[in-house]
Parts: C-alpha cells; sequence; structure tokens
C-alpha cells in the first residue's frame, strides 16, 4: 500500500499525519485500509491522490467529466 511506504520513508510521517489528521499515531498504525471518511484529509497531508490510498474506490475520486457535446453543424 502506498501510504504505508510513505510512512516507512521518513521518520516522523506517522506523527506528523496523526497531528494533522486529530488522532493519535496508533490509530492510523490499526488502519488496514484508509477509512472512507479520511481519504481526502489524508491525501491532503501526504501528497498521495486517493485513488492511490484507496485503489478499491478510485472511480468515486477519478475527475468528473462534461457530458460530450454535439459539435454537428446547426441547420437552420
Amino acid at each position: 500500500e502506498k501510504l504505508l511506504a510513505y510512512l516507512d520513508a521518513e521518520r516522523g510521517r506517522r506523527i506528523a499525519l496523526a497531528h494533522a489528521l486529530g488522532c493519535s499515531p496508533s490509530a492510523i498504525s490499526m488502519w488496514r485500509e484508509v477509512p472512507t471518511d479520511r481519504i481526502e484529509d489524508v491525501a491532503k497531508a501526504t501528497g498521495l491522490s486517493p485513488g492511490d490510498l484507496r485503489p478499491d474506490l478510485a472511480d468515486m475520486f477519478a475527475p468528473k467529466r462534461d457530458a460530450p457535446r454535439d459539435h454537428s453543424p446547426q441547420i437552420d
């Protein structure tokens, strides 16, 4: 998981993330996956994308696209 790699890459990251989220480092250590209600906050604090944090929910965080536009010529 990318969050685990991020946290293990540099000493103190787990504490900094816990501080940013208002929880304890041990609470983060107990996560099997980032809780859905924490994804956006974790993404903001770590710089990881929501899709990287929870690939199973990547569609939920994909940029929304406008409906296709009809570019055919208008005939009056």
